[in-house]
Order: C-alpha cells, then sequence, then structure tokens
C-alpha cells in the first residue's frame, strides 16, 4: 500500500518533525524544502530515507539544530562560514547573498564551510545558481567508509562532488556524484530491500571483495569507484572540503559518544564562477552546442534529466511514500495521520 502527498504537504511534515526534534524554525524550513526535494525528484537515498539519521543525531546532542552560523569575509573572493555544529545548508543560506554579491562584483567566489553537518544530496545546493546563470562546483567529504585505492583501512568518505552548468533556454545541467563506488544511503537500502550489490563495490570486514551490502555496512567498507582514479578524485574532495574549509577530515571526527549519531561533522566547498566574463557565444549557448553533440553522438540522457522528468512526475501525480514510511514520518512528528 502506499500514499501521495503533494510538495508542499511533505515538506510541511518534515517540518513539523524538525521542529519537534529540536531545531530552530528557520533550519527546520531549510532542511524540511531540501529532504522534499530530494524525495520529489527520485533522489530517494537522500530524501526521506535520511529522517532516521536527521531524528538520531538530534536526539543524540551531535548536532545542533539551532546552531546560528558565523559569516566571515576575508578577501574578495572568499567567504568562510563556522557552521558552529550545526547544518552546512543553513550555513549556505545564511551566505547567499554575500556569496551572490561577491561573484557578481568578481567574477568568481569561494565559499569555504566548515563545523558542520551535511546528510543530503549536494545538487540542491548548486541548481539555484545555475538557475541564475552560474557555473557551480561543490565538494563535501563524509565520514571514513571508504578504502583508497591500494590501501587496507578505510580513510576516505563517499565524498561528493558535484557540478551545475546554465544552459540557454533549458534546465541546466546538473551531476551529483560519490566518489565511492555507491553512495552510503545506496548500500543501506540495498541491505533494507536484501539485494545484492554490483561486484566492485566493497569489501568485507575481512578485505575479501563482496557483493552482500550487510558484510559492508558491518564492519567492511566501500571502494572508490575506478580504481586509482576515484580514489583520486576522493583525496581531492578530502583537501577541498576539510583541509581548506578548516573542517574535519573524514577520518577524524569521533561519534561514538553520540547513539546514533549519523551526521557527518565534516566540511563543504562551494564555488561560483559568473560565465558572463568569459570569452566568445555566452555559456548558456555553448553549453547547447556541447549537448546537441552529445546527443548527435548516441546520448539519450544528460545529467540531472531523469531528476527533472521525476519532478514534473511528481508534480503532475503527487509524491507516493508506502504506508510504513508515512507511518513512520507521522510518528517522528508526533501526530497521527488523521491530524
Amino acid at each position: 500500500m502506499s500514499a501521495t502527498l503533494s510538495f508542499s504537504e511533505l515538506r510541511d511534515l518534515l517540518e513539523a518533525i524538525f521542529l519537534r526534534h529540536g531545531t530552530s524554525p528557520d533550519v527546520a524550513a531549510i532542511l524540511a524544502e531540501n529532504c522534499a526535494l530530494c524525495e520529489r525528484d527520485g533522489a530517494t537515498s537522500h530524501g526521506v530515507f535520511r529522517m532516521q539519521g536527521y531524528v538520531d543525531s538530534l536526539k543524540s546532542g551531535w548536532v545542533d539544530g539551532k546552531a546560528d552560523p558565523l559569516l566571515e569575509d576575508v578577501a574578495p573572493g572568499f567567504l568562510r562560514v563556522d557552521a558552529n555544529n550545526g547544518f552546512a545548508q543553513p550555513a549556505l543560506e545564511a551566505a547567499r547573498a554575500t556569496l551572490l554579491e561577491k561573484v557578481r562584483t568578481n567574477g568568481i567566489a569561494l565559499l569555504a564551510i566548515r563545523n558542520s553537518h551535511h546528510l543530503s544530496a549536494l545538487w540542491p545546493d548548486l541548481e539555484p545558481f545555475a538557475r541564475q546563470g552560474l557555473v557551480a562546483l561543490s565538494a563535501v567529504n563524509s565520514f571514513a567508509c571508504t578504502v583508497p585505492h591500494g590501501g587496507k583501512v578505510r580513510v576516505f568518505g563517499t565524498n561528493p562532488l558535484a557540478f551545475a552548468a546554465p544552459r540557454e533556454g533549458a534546465d541546466p545541467i546538473i551531476f551529483d556524484m560519490a566518489t565511492s563506488f555507491m553512495a552510503n544511503g545506496e548500500i543501506q537500502i540495498a541491505a533494507q530491500k536484501g539485494e545484492a550489490l554490483p561486484a566492485g563495490a566493497g569489501v568485507d570486514a575481512s578485505g575479501a571483495p563482496t557483493t552482500d551490502p550487510r558484510a559492508v555496512l558491518d564492519g567492511g567498507a566501500l571502494l572508490p569507484f575506478g580504481g586509482h582514479k576515484g580514489s583520486s578524485i576522493s583525496m581531492m574532495v578530502e583537501l577541498l572540503g576539510a583541509a581548506l574549509t578548516g573542517g574535519h577530515f573524514s577520518f577524524e571526527f569521533d561519534w561514538s559518544g553520540h547513539k546514533g549519531a549519523a551526521t557527518p561533522h565534516t566540511g563543504q566547498l562551494l564555488v561560483l564562477i559568473d560565465p558572463s566574463h568569459g570569452g566568445g557565444l555566452p555559456f548558456g549557448l555553448r553549453a547547447n552546442d556541447l549537448v546537441a553533440r552529445m546527443r548527435a553522438s548516441g546520448v539519450d540522457r544528460m545529467p540531472g534529466e531523469r531528476r527533472m522528468a521525476n519532478r514534473a512526475r511528481a508534480e503532475r501525480e503527487g509524491i507516493p511514500l508506502s504506508d510504513d514510511v508515512l507511518g513512520r514520518l507521522y510518528a517522528y512528528a508526533g501526530r497521527s495521520e488523521d491530524t
């Protein structure tokens, strides 16, 4: 059995959950919007599936749901935010106006968020900037769950890297990818469903290759995608997301004293570029030229198009949730489905 909610209904329910578990109203609104966006667009490993992690992290005291981000304007093109042990998305929101002013003035701007928790996808952070005509790049490290190529011990997180670019008269190009073989949330979903992982996704506690998601989660580890190539990109994300921002590396924080904690306490880097300062034809037209040639080569789906299709379907038909999932959400919110 399943139920269908509109985007606003789901967002309001999630906001009630965040408020009940100790966030400020502003933080609740930002996180609820973000989580509902992911569910609406089919990014289910980062949608309502993450609510238990949010709730448990808040209940354990691991993350401060009422933290006030501290903005630090340190250079013409460089902005820092200390999230004060709060979530990364409110820190980004606190910096948004100044960041946009910097990129419009200087042609490029960098935001370094530290002391922050990010438990969502990266594309919701970038899409609004691309829709404003900006090129955007972001990296965030995670908790240690991935073995570097040639190593034997978990060092890296899933360490996603995301990129967004505007197009003329079309939705932006956006990709958001883990540098591990799979996102950790996808491993957890596979374990819940009893599904096997693709070969090369991870190893068990002894370091032997495995396709059992539970073996990966129970003392095992993920592997980087593409061997040494993905491992090098994951290393870059650690340096950008932690060393440059002032955040923790994926292996540096200890949440063992906070039962149920699930949010990585790391950092996030975001770079914006105003392509109107570039040479040649307008960037959006050049982006369309590249897309046209890719389609002519046989590519039938560009990065981000599946999300856009899911979004359009959800706007027409609503967002489907199983009765079990919806029941858990109402329980988190402390109310019955009839209210």
